[in-house]
């Protein structure tokens, strides 16, 4: 039985999530539910491996093991009916550049990148900062859920469309999308020549009542024409070791994909990230289920609260992730004037949805990956700012 309720003080400890809010929001005294990491500690056979290790005091340089291979092999097994063989996994220090890496191995400058806005912030960077032209495949928003349009997604396709940037489950609206909607969409893709990378870096965290398809189980086609981007960080908590496997049963793809590795020398994980992850696969399965059932029950809290004291917005319930999507259009303000307030008025620090296009302007993202007691806080504060307006 794992404590999730036990506090942690994070300040001082270099976190991005605690020590950046005066250079980030321009006041120190804020709650931050915002950047996508948790504040629960990592399941003890994760910190038990890293002593361990580290007490063997030599760091020199490592090789992939057999074990970490076949720890991915069976976690993707398990958990996802997914059956993966150990060549198509290729280490990189996170699915950020993960993405970038893509970008370059399978299009030109000038070329362009399809995303369904709103989304991930770094879908745009590495399109854009890679001399790609970004274009937008908005989802479709109604009734307090949210849909691809793939009609618009025809119509935008054109000669120099290359690739599809697929975030599934999505961040930040929280779909867990079905495997129809996701075979209608490779069938597109499929037709269209456009390779799909497809970011599942959140595909462990999925609540009662939906199921997780990862887009290569969909069908023979678009097994080999995905890229899936997988990692350990956001199931157990360990961003900070920047290990991520992507994973690429098509061999032509696969290798074009590792001559971009290769020129910038990326070869292997680093020792304490590989230690972590063969722990988190094989080892920590009972903490994952204990956790899931902890932030079901913090996302009930969460829309509950709202609806019984701010009827003012509105909960996009989320279907996976521990991040919660929420319309504030009903405040009647602006994206800045909503901005100004969460902070001066709530003290609250989260992810103001224009950062994730367009289509957010009128939204924020709130992090409930948090003992219960911060998340009662934050609402309160929360409550108090929508009752001084």
């Amino acid at each position: 039985m794992y404590d999730f309720d036990r506090v942690i003080d994070r300040q001082n400890t270099n976190s991005v999530k605690w020590d950046k809010l005066e250079e980030l929001y321009g006041k120190e005294d804020l709650l931050p539910l915002w950047v996508a990491d948790m504040d629960f500690p990592v399941p003890t056979a994760i910190s038990e491996a890293l002593k361990t290790r580290m007490k063997h005091g030599v760091y020199g340089y490592n090789f992939t093991s057999s074990e970490y291979y076949e720890s991915v092999i069976s976690w993707m097994n398990r958990r996802h009916s997914w059956h993966v063989k150990k060549e198509w996994i290729i280490f990189t220090p996170g699915v950020v550049p993960a993405l970038s890496y893509a970008v370059r191995a399978f299009t030109k400058p000038g070329d362009k990148v399809i995303l369904q806005s709103p989304v991930y912030h770094p879908f745009y960077n590495s399109i854009g900062d890679n001399g790609r032209h970004v274009v937008t495949n908005p989802l479709i928003y109604r009734d307090g859920k949210y849909y691809m349009d793939y009609e618009d997604l025809e119509r935008k396709i054109d000669s120099r469309t290359r690739l599809l940037f697929l975030c599934s489950p999505h961040n930040p609206v929280g779909r867990v999308w079905t495997k129809e909607e996701l075979a209608r969409l490779g069938q597109i893709c499929l037709k269209n020549d456009i390779l799909i990378i497809s970011d599942e870096i959140h595909f462990d965290i999925i609540f009662k009542g939906y199921n997780h398809t990862v887009l290569a189980n969909v069908s023979q086609e678009l097994k080999e024409n995905s890229i899936i981007c997988t990692a350990p960080s956001k199931t157990f908590n360990i961003a900070g070791l920047q290990i991520s496997n992507i994973i690429i049963p098509n061999k032509k793809i696969r290798e074009r994909f590792s001559l971009e590795l290769e020129k910038d020398h990326i070869t292997r994980p680093n020792i304490f990230g590989a230690e972590a992850l063969i722990a988190a696969y094989n080892e920590s399965e009972d903490w994952l289920d204990e956790l899931l059932e902890y932030l079901e029950e913090n996302k009930n809290y969460f829309i509950n609260f709202v609806e019984n004291n701010i009827p003012q917005l509105k909960v996009i319930e989320p279907e996976g992730t521990y991040l919660v999507w929420v319309d504030c259009s009903g405040l009647n303000m602006n994206s800045e004037e909503l901005k100004d307030f969460f902070i001066n008025k709530c003290r609250l620090a989260l992810n103001h949805g224009e950062m994730f296009g367009e289509e957010g302007k009128l939204f924020q993202r709130f992090n409930i990956g948090c003992p219960r007691s911060i998340l009662e806080k934050a609402l309160m504060r929360l409550k108090k700012g929508i009752e001084s307006l």
